[in-house]
Parts: structure tokens; sequence; C-alpha cells
């Protein structure tokens, strides 16, 4: 079910992504304010939020608070389906945001207390497959919907009007969100595990007290995984851009080519990778997770750099399909990691700090990174897979040295 969850909140980044060329063509903006619709809009609100509703999650139901969040970010992918102009679109990318942001934390603090830490790896990368299962699902159901309604086509709907084709599809996107916010209920509420003698409400002072103690662990795993995850973000918003201006592929072709690729191998990192981190904790490997995420994080390197300079589309798609696994594959042995040195009642509210890292540098970074490029230094759209070439060859190399150092403070912290 958290999975579920996790899927619908990349439906609505990846579908925006999709539809950059035919929303760009519409509203009449440039590669630069695209890359904010993306990410500055989302993270808003989503790092404002995820702060305070990660303490009321640490001390309170995390399953009430992950109903309430889906159900807010999906009439809020909706809204975005009205918008008839750029700020209005923003706004509407910051409510997502709000309510995306009492998501990660609530069901990283359930998921340690409902699997011991053996398994907790591998838990985490299946929570952690909705990132691909729900970007595959959004250029899917995009391009079907492109196929048959074109994105800069209009369509007149009662009681709303006209409308653009690309609205369309942020419309029929924010309906299952309702109908899951609804079905979460039904998840029981874990017991909260080695909390025996712990304050309800951990002081803040306590909360940086350890954190000091364990500055390597966590600055080494949040600036590390949040440089790998600006390449994901990066890539991730202006692929399909890439894919048009590079390749001259439409909308739908994009959706049908892309998303099967990002399913299978997305999901199948993401699994592969949290499962194999499980394989070594349980044979005795004491700082496997992040191991298991090295090993993935090296392999980004070329890769990322490569594909957008080769000159076939069909080797593009095979390297971005290794991207999506190697970057899958780290996912699950990290955030257990993060969560075995952190003690209970801080688990959400250090888990939001994460993802207000990962958000800052990650999500609003590196889709701004790109368009700064393409707009201002070579100031052509034309030169866009420099520009992600360039970022990747940056990012990703400091992302393994930070991994280092997140790993020689994971070994401290674990004794």
């Amino acid at each position: 079910m958290l999975m579920l969850a996790n899927t619908l909140a990349f439906v609505d980044r990846q579908a925006l992504a999709l539809l950059v060329q035919p929303i760009k063509q519409d509203l009449q903006v440039s590669d630069t304010a695209m890359s904010l619709l993306y990410g500055l809009s989302f993270t808003l609100f989503y790092v404002l939020v995820g702060i305070p509703v990660a303490r009321i999650a640490d001390r309170s139901n995390r399953r009430n608070i992950v109903g309430a969040a889906v159900f807010v970010w999906s009439i809020a992918t909706a809204l975005c389906g009205l918008a008839r102009n750029f700020p209005t679109l923003f706004a509407a990318r910051i409510a997502v945001g709000a309510g995306e942001g009492g998501l990660g934390p609530a069901s990283y603090s359930l998921l340690s207390d409902y699997f011991r830490k053996e398994r907790l790896p591998a838990a985490m990368g299946l929570y952690q497959m909705g990132i691909y299962s729900g970007g595959a699902l959004a250029l899917v159901l995009g391009g079907v919907i492109a196929t048959h309604i074109p994105p800069t086509s209009s369509v007149v709907l009662p009681m709303v009007g006209s409308i653009k084709g690309w609205q369309i599809v942020f419309l029929m996107l924010g309906i299952p969100g309702v109908l899951l916010s609804g079905l979460l209920l039904a998840i029981p509420e874990p017991a909260r595990k080695g909390t025996s003698g712990e304050a309800v409400s951990v002081p803040l002072r306590t909360l940086f007290a350890h954190l000091g103690k364990h500055w390597q662990a966590y600055i080494g795993i949040g600036i590390g995984f949040a440089l790998m995850i600006l390449v994901g973000n990066a890539t991730g918003a202006w692929i399909p851009a890439f894919l048009e201006r590079k390749f001259g592929m439409t909308t739908a072709e994009i959706g049908a080519s892309y998303g099967p690729i990002v399913f299978v191998c997305g999901v199948s990192g993401t699994l592969v990778g949290g499962f194999f981190a499980s394989f070594l904790r349980q044979r005795g490997f004491r700082f496997g997770n992040l191991q298991a995420a090295l090993i993935g994080f090296v392999a980004l390197i070329p890769i990322t750099i490569a594909f957008p300079l080769v000159a076939s589309s069909a080797l593009a798609l095979a390297l971005i399909g290794a991207m999506n696994f190697f970057a899958g594959f780290n996912f699950g042995g990290g955030l257990a990691a993060l969560q075995e040195i952190t003690p209970n009642r801080m688990r959400a509210l250090v888990s939001a700090g994460y993802m207000l890292l990962i958000n800052l540098i990650g999500a609003a970074g590196g889709p701004l990174a790109i368009a700064l490029i393409t707009d201002y230094w070579f100031a052509d759209p034309a030169m866009l897979p420099q520009a992600i070439a360039m970022v990747c060859a940056i990012a990703s190399p400091l992302s393994v040295a930070f991994l280092l150092l997140g790993l020689k403070g994971y070994a401290k912290g674990l004794g």
C-alpha cells in the first residue's frame, strides 16, 4: 500500500516531465521557467510542510498522516489540469508538494517498525519501487492519452470549458489518489520498536546532539544521495525533451518507448539492490547497506555522462535503462542505513531532514542546473544533450565521494 502511494507521487512528477514541450509551447515560457515548475514549485511547500509533519509523525499515528497526504496532493494534481496560466500552474504544483511532504518521513518510520533490520533494505527497495513504477505509469498513460488527445489540442469539458490535451492528463491522474487515500486507512499502525523508556517527544537538543555525534554518516549519506538524486531528477525532467529535440520523437513515441524502460529497469534495480543489501547483512556484512549502494553510485558515473552524447536513439534508451537500474539499486540499502543509526522517536524527523536535503539539492537544483546551462551558457535549446552531460559529469563523481564519507561515519555509528 505504501509502495502504491509512492507510485502515485511519482506519477505526477514524471507526467510534468513528459509534457514539458506542449506546456512550454502553450504557456510561452523558457526552459528555466519549466525547471522551476518541475523542481522549485514542488520543493517550496514540500520543504515547509515536511519538517512539522515529521515532528507529528514521531509521536502520533503515521498511517493517518500518509492517507491525508495522498488525498491532498491528488486534489492538487487535478487542479494542475485546471490551470490556464503559468502562475496558476505554479501554485497548484506548490500544493502538490505540500501534500507529498507528509508521505516519505511517515512511510520510512512505519517500515522501520514493520521489518527487522536485516530485512529492512528489501522493504525499502520495494517501497522505492514506486519511483519507477510511477514514472513509467505516467509516461505510458501520458503517451496513450497523447495518442488520442494531442497535448496541444483543445477539448471542451462540461462545467470546465475548453482546455488543452495536456491538462486532461493531470485531471485524470488526480482520481486514483483520492481512492487510495481511503484504502490507506486499512493499514494497521505498528508498535514502535526500541522506545522503552524513550520520551514520546524527543527534545530538539537531543536530536541535534545525536546528529552532531554522527555527522559524517548523516552528511555523507544525505549529500551523497542528494547528488545522486540531483542526477536522477535532472535527467528525468529533461529526458523526454532530450528525446524530442535530438531524435525527433513525439510525445506518444516517448511514452511508448521510454515508459516501459523506466518500469522494467527501475523496478528491477530497486528490488535487486534492496534484496542484495539484505543478503549482505544476513551474510554478516555489517556495512552491507551502504556497500551495496556504493556499487550503484560508481556504475552511474560513466552511464550518466555517456547517454546524452551517443548518436543513436536506441543506444541512448539502452543507457537510460542502465541508469534507471543502478539509480534504483541504491535506495533500499541507503535508506535502511539511515534508519538503522537513528533512534525510533527521531526517525520521521531525520527522514524529513533527509527529504529536505534531497529536494533542495536534487529536486530543485537538478532540473534548474540543466536549464540554466541550456538557456544561458549555450543559449540554444538544441544543446540540451551537452548540458545534461555537463551536470552529470560534475554531480555523479561528487556523489561517490560523499557516500564514502557516509560509509566511514556509518561504520563508526554501528560501533
